[in-house]
């Protein structure tokens, strides 16, 4: 059961349609870790160029789901409200299992370290319990 619906993101993160990339929070520990889910509607935007006749999520926007995942337990503390995110870099990428039409994607973030305004978070994302992506994030806040 989802701790936080669309809407109650959107009052956290900046993003907005067509490049809000989550739907739901299952899980929160604000400044920790977090849990969330993206459904791959199959009208979804990046699905009519990314391929015509073989759709699959592109795997940078796996990683800007995980982004906004992390944006979300970060930006949700008091000190942070009404910032935003940036991305500081992407390390150890590993693309698994293909994500495509009627998939949903759960995603875990883990922040592992926080210094000022920068920090590192660890995120895994899954379908079915199956790896889709894994990487290490890295971002500042302003």
């Amino acid at each position: 059961m989802a701790v936080m619906n669309k809407e109650q993101i959107m009052e956290i993160i900046p993003h907005r349609d067509p490049f809000m990339l989550i739907d739901t929070i299952e899980e929160i520990e604000y400044g920790k870790r977090v849990v969330a889910t993206k459904f791959m509607a199959p009208d979804s935007f990046w699905f009519k160029g990314h391929f015509p006749e073989y759709p699959v999520v592109p795997g940078v926007l796996m990683l800007e789901m995980c982004a906004q995942a992390g944006a979300v337990a970060l930006l949700g503390l008091p000190e942070n409200k009404g910032k935003i995110g940036f991305f500081g870099g992407i390390k150890e990428a590993k693309f698994r299992r293909q994500v495509v039409p009627g998939d949903t994607l759960r995603i875990e973030v883990e922040i592992i370290k926080v210094k000022g305004p920068v920090g590192v978070g660890k995120c895994v994302a899954t379908v079915n319990g199956e790896k889709a992506v894994s990487a290490e994030i890295s971002f500042a806040i302003k």
